[in-house]
């Protein structure tokens, strides 16, 4: 009854922002502006809501392809940009126009649809992934690319210094390389060895979620949750691991570009690695999108549109993972036609069935071992390479709780860059900061 109650109420909100002429509430479709419920598959077919329209025209290629070989029409439906996604299922729900398939965040949204979502354990494409979405070993959500977080670097400087990333297993063998690169850093005219920036009123998400997650999951499986359980039980944390992983911080404090340290902004971090700057720097694969672009693609190229990858974030001796991710997945509707979706979804899977299009015109990074394809993305390969290997370890930072990066641990990294705490004493902050959130 509550979560009649609740979709209902969301359903009520977005028709009244819709009356207002807000003009969020309602989803595009082929460029077009659609009222909630008007939307319906071909018959026989499915009908799948997406939330990135840059990808509208790729998944209406996607659907063609898939109609041509099974007979079974897909109608895509992408939500504009401004579109709050899940106001707009909520209000499809209360109207009784469920799409088969739509989006969800994990554990952000699966509360929402709990006990309406389809169970996809059977499926075949489980087998050959390691990023699909599940609850209580119950699986939901069905990943259809792969972000990443690691130390990334760019390979020419490494070269220039004779480091070979792959030997940054350790503690010992991280801090050689970053001495490596320092000795040679005004040969090859750095600013820095690391490009770190731990300010806290717009990259605490960097620091606090980011990079102590890695904390939490560095060198773990992927099913591997114990230290997260931990910091459940009442905001605690492992002593010797958070000591190991405090020193690799005071690493990246020593190393960073000073200018930027406790003042710089995402936009002059990244742009300094592009243009060959940094040797490191402590972003994830998502910048590959912003190297690339229109703003920064002169700039790379100014730098030799040097080879990138990622390293571990090894504190410990042996670590040698990085962490990926799925950003969201596609979960079926168990009231509508799952047989269907399923079958897309397995076809969407495979290497001689969608995986083509979804990595080469959607630039989705293939969650997916037994995928050949490689998307035009700087950190494309090295997340495929880890991924097939089985060198990765998961996102468990997505369940910590809610805005403690940008409340509470966000500035603890801020004043330990800037000088006012030991690496003792940061170890202590962080421990009652964290303990104290999770009293609350």
């Amino acid at each position: 009854m509550k979560k009649v109650l609740a979709l209902g109420m969301a359903a009520v909100m977005a028709a009244s922002l819709g009356l207002a002429g807000c003009g969020s509430s309602a989803p595009a479709t082929s460029g077009e502006t659609q009222a909630a419920g008007e939307a319906a598959p071909a018959e026989g077919g499915i009908r799948l809501v997406n939330n990135k329209v840059e990808i509208d025209a790729a998944l209406k290629e996607l659907a063609a392809k898939y109609q041509e070989e099974t007979g079974v029409p897909v109608t895509i439906e992408s939500l504009g940009g401004g579109v709050d996604t899940q106001a707009t299922l909520k209000g499809y729900y209360q109207a009784g126009n469920m799409p088969d398939i739509f989006v969800i965040e994990g554990d952000k949204d699966y509360p929402t649809w709990e006990g309406n979502l389809a169970d996809l354990s059977d499926m075949e494409w489980t087998k050959d992934t390691e990023n699909g979405y599940a609850v209580d070993g119950v699986m939901y959500g069905f990943p259809t690319t792969t972000e990443a977080i690691g130390l990334a670097y760019n390979k020419s400087i490494l070269d220039a210094c004779g480091v070979d990333p792959e030997s940054i297993t350790s503690p010992a063998a991280m801090r050689a390389a970053f001495e490596a690169v320092d000795a040679k850093k005004d040969e090859l005219g750095l600013l820095a060895v690391v490009g770190y920036c731990a300010e806290a009123s717009q990259l605490y998400w960097s620091t606090g979620q980011h990079l102590f997650g890695t904390y939490l999951d560095e060198g773990l499986a992927r099913d591997d949750s114990t230290y997260m359980d931990l910091m459940k039980d009442g905001g605690k944390l492992d002593d010797a691991r958070l000591n190991d992983w405090a020193q690799m911080v005071a690493l990246f404090n020593e190393y960073s570009d000073p200018d930027l340290l406790v003042s710089g902004t995402y936009d002059q971090q990244v742009l300094n690695f592009t243009s060959g700057k940094y040797a490191f720097v402590t972003q994830g694969s998502w910048i590959g999108a912003t190297m690339t672009d229109a703003d920064h693609k002169d700039a790379y190229a100014a730098a030799g549109n040097f080879e990138v990858g990622m390293a571990p974030y090894a504190f410990q001796d042996g670590q040698d993972t990085i962490l990926t991710n799925t950003p969201n997945w596609w979960a079926v509707y168990k009231d509508g036609n799952v047989d269907e979706a399923k079958a897309f979804l397995e076809w969407c899977a495979k290497n001689d069935g969608g995986q083509q299009i979804l990595v080469e015109k959607c630039g989705f990074v293939s969650p997916y071992k037994s995928c050949t394809f490689v998307a035009n993305d700087p950190f494309a390969k090295t997340i495929v390479d880890h991924t097939a290997a089985g060198k990765t370890s998961a996102w468990h930072w997505l369940s910590m709780k809610d805005g403690i990066g940008q409340n509470a641990t966000g500035v603890v990294f801020q004043d330990f860059a800037a000088g006012q705490y030991t690496t003792e004493e940061f170890v202590e902050t962080l421990k009652e900061v964290i303990a104290g959130y999770y009293a609350n």
